[in-house]
This record gives C-alpha cells, structure tokens and sequence, in this order.
C-alpha cells in the first residue's frame, strides 16, 4: 500500500499555517514547507515564517536552511524534500506540506527538473554572446542550434532565452528535444498516493487579511529586518530580494518615502499576486479539493481531508 503525502495549499494569507498546526498537532504529522522564501535565515516577518512557539508544536522542515545571498534552486529542494519525507515516515509519522510556491508544488506531482548541470565556461560564453549583442544575439545563436523551432519559450524574455542557450549548448540537444525528455520524467514522489486540500476565501475577505498581514509585518520591525538583509547580501540574490515584501522595503531604504506608503504598496502588490496565485491552483488543484473558509472562520481541521480527494494521475 502506498505512504501518503497529505497536502495543504491556496493563496497568501488564506489561513493555512494556523489550520496546519492544529491538523499536525492532532494527527502525528510533522510539517514540510512549501514556500520558496522560508529556506532563507533571516527573512522572518516579511515570510510570517512560524515562530518558535509554532515549531515547539509541530516540527517543520524546510525552514532556514540557506543564507540570503545563496540561491536555493528547485532542484535542491526536490532533493531536500526527498529526504524529509523518507524520514517522517520511517518514524511512523504522517507528512503535511503546507505552502503555496509554485514549482516546489508542483514537484510533489510532476517533474520539475531534469538536473542538468550548466559547466561555468558555457554560462560564460553565453553571458558574453548578451553583453556583446544582447537580446537579438541571444536569439541567433538559440535558433542557429533549434532549425525545428523553440516550442513555448518566450523569445521576448532574455532570461528565458538565455537559459534556453545554456541549457542547449550543455546538452548538444534541441529545445524540443530536451522537452520531450522531461516529459517522459515521473516526479520523484510518483509512488506516494497524494491528498490534497486547498483553502480559498472570497476575495475581499483575503485583501482585508492581506492588510492586517501587513501592518502587523511593519509593526514587527520588518523595514530593520531588511535593513540587516541587506547588509547580508539579500540583492546579491535575485530570488529573495524580489520578494514581495522585501523588494518594496529595499526600495523604501534607498529612496524614502513614508511608512504609510510602504505599506500601500506592499498590500497592492499582494492582492496583484492573488489573482496569479488562484489561476495557477484553478488550473492545478481540481475544484473536489478545495474547502471554503468565510470570513472570519479558521476551519476545522479534522474536515481538511475528510472532502472529496483524488489521487492525481501522473501519467
């Protein structure tokens, strides 16, 4: 009989961590983040990371297990991820991921990465090709090697092109092809039957929680808190400085301008994320796995699973 992975996702601020103590607490579980931000030490209030007195009552994984100015790939997650779960459950304890990032989702249901390693000397030579002749000389050297097309890849983006290169010249391979040897991947928790639950909220309930998030995140000394990120190196890595949050107050520490301001705007960019956050989990969490929370209602954990669940087919 398969282990099961039981797994607690929806937008920002929906209510998932306080729902997710109480349901560990009461079912033997330990808890696996799934937020690409809580791998960072030091960025605390601006990710609302749980406190100690959260982690006294559940262990959690997956928190704090990089400098800020360290990147934390997808790839290095899966492989955390992997060994996480292989040893909650060889203490006869039950997994719950909680979190909502994209790909470190995902990878509990489809591959993510094929693992393959870009040699220093190509990231070199293609960082050359864009500081010589930029975009368009990026896009050359991608089609010269892809005469049957680039599939999806967005040409007008000079990351996605420039990684599409890297990745190219590493492997010897085309862009489809390299595709179509993902797609013929399995993720690498195949074998574990998945129970999934996603929270939502009605969209003004989720923008009056955001504010309060917020205001309480500013209160709690989140402008000193970047302030030591910086001095950290947090804009050394592009991943934890664009955060939102983070990037809003990096720019409020270098240019001024009023808390109040601050605090608009981080709101306004929160409630923009929201939309992305509920497309992309309408597209990949199926309707039967969702419970609705009013306003005001924290949810009972007991319910969290006991709704309709599927077992994703992977194939």
């Amino acid at each position: 009989m398969a282990e099961t992975l039981y797994i607690l996702t929806g937008p920002t601020a929906v209510g998932k961590s306080a729902l997710a103590l109480t349901w560990a607490e009461e079912n033997n579980a330990e808890i696996l983040s799934c937020d690409s931000m809580l791998v960072y030490r030091g960025m605390d209030i601006g990710t609302a990371k749980p406190s100690t007195e959260e982690r006294r009552r559940a262990p959690h994984h997956g928190l704090d297990l990089v400098t800020v100015h360290q990147p934390f790939s997808v790839a290095d997650y899966v492989e955390m991820a992997r060994g996480v779960v292989a040893d909650i459950l060889s203490r006869g304890r039950k997994v719950l991921v909680v979190g909502g990032s994209g790909f470190y989702l995902k990878s509990f249901f489809a591959p993510v990465t094929d693992h393959l390693e870009i040699p220093p000397q190509i990231k070199q030579t293609v960082k050359s090709i864009a500081a010589r002749s930029g975009l368009d000389g990026l896009r050359n050297e991608l089609l010269k090697i892809n005469k049957d097309g680039v599939g999806e890849i967005d040409m007008h983006n000079p990351r996605r092109v420039q990684s599409a290169l890297e990745r190219c010249m590493a492997s010897g391979r085309s862009v489809l092809a390299l595709r179509r040897d993902f797609e013929s991947q399995t993720s690498v928790f195949h074998d574990y039957e998945k129970r999934v639950c996603c929270l939502r909220r009605e969209r003004e309930d989720l923008k009056r929680r955001i504010s309060l998030r917020v205001r309480a995140m500013l209160e709690a000394g989140l402008v000193e808190e970047v302030r030591g990120l910086m001095k950290a190196g947090i804009e050394r890595n592009p991943s934890a400085a664009s955060a939102i949050g983070y990037r809003e107050t990096i720019v409020h520490i270098k240019e001024g301008g009023s808390l109040e301001d601050l605090e608009n705007t981080i709101v306004q960019n929160t409630c923009a994320l929201l939309k992305k956050q509920y497309s992309w989990l309408k597209k990949q969490i199926f309707q039967e796995r969702e419970m609705f929370l009013n306003e005001s209602e924290t949810g009972e954990p007991e319910q969290l699973f006991n709704i309709k669940t599927l077992v994703i087919d992977e194939n």
